[in-house]
């Protein structure tokens, strides 16, 4: 282990790096089953379909953490995107609706398009395009992308309760349907049944919160691991005890064969060229790039707001081995393609695993294998609360909104690109966007003030790239 991850220099142990491993698996493991539900409609496009993408994101999620882990030795997880996924199938409807195929078949199309941005990206991985993009972003804004990424994780964390429905529909959010009502009996009035519920997830998310701080403020290791799992029994006995539900009712008849035969018939190596090409030329070219711009700086913006957070990042924010780092995604995102699945992109939640202590790739490995051995074990993780994996997010989030400190609030040229992220970047979801606002607003203001020869012919072509992808093809 210490000759492969060097482990005694980077200040780490296996014991510390397998519970950070651990920890980001807990943080991240709704995707399993969240990108099948949506990219199949929650199961309306058929069980085969469902079961060949399930298999799909366990796969190529865990190929890619591989890749991370013994190439490039760095502690990031990877998986199906969130965003990106949602986008691919809109995509997949899109092109039943322009085609007249099924929904299976406009699946399979659009899996070409993600092998083609796979490909792309390991030949602009391997020829150091990706990392010179990376060295294009000015100081400023790469020091608020850690922060901006901090607020986007308390958002999904104070976001959505997942699966608190009642009568007057749902899911309800903490913020505004628990925290914005006027009192109790407006917010009970305004979520029906679905009150009780509610309670139990807010109890639970900030019980878990304030154990992860406290144990943290007393050196505790694995703190975001334990607090998560004092969580998790908290909402398990409420479950019990207050909504009369069982929460392992969900193990009661559940298979723990995985469904091989379904991802063989559908997803697996199934790639449909001839209802690609219907889609015509200016399309198909429109929407690969769509997808690569939103994937390369999503990936981009985590790596180094997390890398940031944890430290592995020079004077000037430039993180050893990240040509290895993005090509780990890169080789995740063919291999998503070819098993069944949208773009794989480095994960926000890794920032949870770096909190607990993970420095290298055995953290990777470690959320890779776990991936993997869910093809068995699906069931087990899904009974893991929204509100556990909620509270790990928030902390995290605060930690990475201290990142704040080193940005230079006199002046200017920093600031309003940073205060455009930390408002985009939550707003919108996605980390690509907020990151392409960042750099259009620094580009303009440093021409407009006499600064044009501070701005690098690269940050002013990827500007222009995001004008284009704004206003044109939205």
């Amino acid at each position: 282990m210490e000759k492969l991850f060097k482990l005694k220099e980077n200040g780490t142990t296996v014991r510390t790096e397998i519970m950070a491993g651990l920890t980001t698996f807990m943080t991240m493991a709704y995707i399993i089953a969240l990108n099948p539900n949506l990219l199949t409609g929650f199961g309306a496009e058929g069980q085969n379909l469902w079961n060949g993408v399930f298999l799909a994101t366990c796969i190529a999620s865990a190929l890619a953490m591989f890749v991370m882990a013994f190439a490039a030795n760095k502690p990031f997880a990877l998986a199906p995107g969130m965003g990106l996924n949602s986008f691919f199938a809109i995509v997949v409807t899109n092109i039943v609706a322009l085609t007249g195929m099924t929904y299976l078949a406009s699946f399979q199309a659009a899996l070409v398009i993600i092998l083609l941005e796979g490909i792309i990206f390991v030949l602009l991985s391997l020829l150091n395009i990706r990392e010179k993009i990376v060295e294009a972003i000015p100081l400023g804004v790469r020091l608020g992308i850690a922060p901006a990424i901090g607020l986007m994780l308390m958002n999904i964390g104070l976001g959505s309760n997942a699966g608190v429905y009642s009568e007057t529909g749902g899911p309800f959010f903490v913020m505004r349907d628990f925290f914005g009502a006027l009192t109790p009996a407006v917010a009970q009035s305004s979520m029906g049944s679905g009150y009780t519920a509610m309670v139990l997830n807010v109890v639970t998310m900030f019980v878990g919160l304030f154990v992860i701080v406290l144990l943290a403020k007393k050196g505790v290791k694995g703190a975001v691991l334990l607090g998560m799992l004092c969580a998790s029994v908290l909402y398990w006995a409420g479950s019990f005890a207050v909504l009369g539900q069982n929460p392992f009712a969900s193990l009661s008849g559940a298979s723990f064969l995985p469904p091989f035969a379904d991802m063989m018939e559908t997803t697996f190596f199934k790639f449909n060229f001839q209802g690609f090409l219907q889609l015509g030329g200016f399309t198909i070219v429109t929407l690969i790039i769509t997808f690569c711009m939103i994937d390369m700086f999503d990936t981009i913006g985590t790596l180094v707001g997390t890398a940031s957070r944890a430290g592995m990042v020079d004077e000037e924010g430039n993180m050893p081995n990240m040509k290895e780092a993005l090509l780990a995604d890169a080789i995740g995102t063919v291999a998503g393609a070819c098993t069944g699945t949208s773009t794989v992109t480095t994960f926000v939640e890794s920032a949870s695993g770096v909190e607990a202590g993970g420095r290298t790739g055995l953290t990777a490995l470690t959320t890779g294998i776990l991936f993997l051995a869910c093809v068995f074990i699906a069931p087990i993780a899904a009974i893991i609360p929204a509100a556990a994996t909620s509270a790990a997010l928030i902390y995290v989030g605060v930690l990475m909104v201290m990142g704040l400190k080193n940005v230079d609030f006199g002046d200017m040229d920093q600031m309003v690109p940073v205060a455009l992220m930390l408002i985009a970047m939550p707003v919108s979801s996605s980390i690509g966007h907020a990151i392409g606002l960042g750099l259009i607003s620094y580009t303009v203001i440093k021409v407009f003030s006499g600064k044009a020869r501070e701005v690098s012919a690269l940050t002013y072509i990827i500007s222009v790239l995001f004008l284009v992808k704004f206003f044109l093809v939205a």
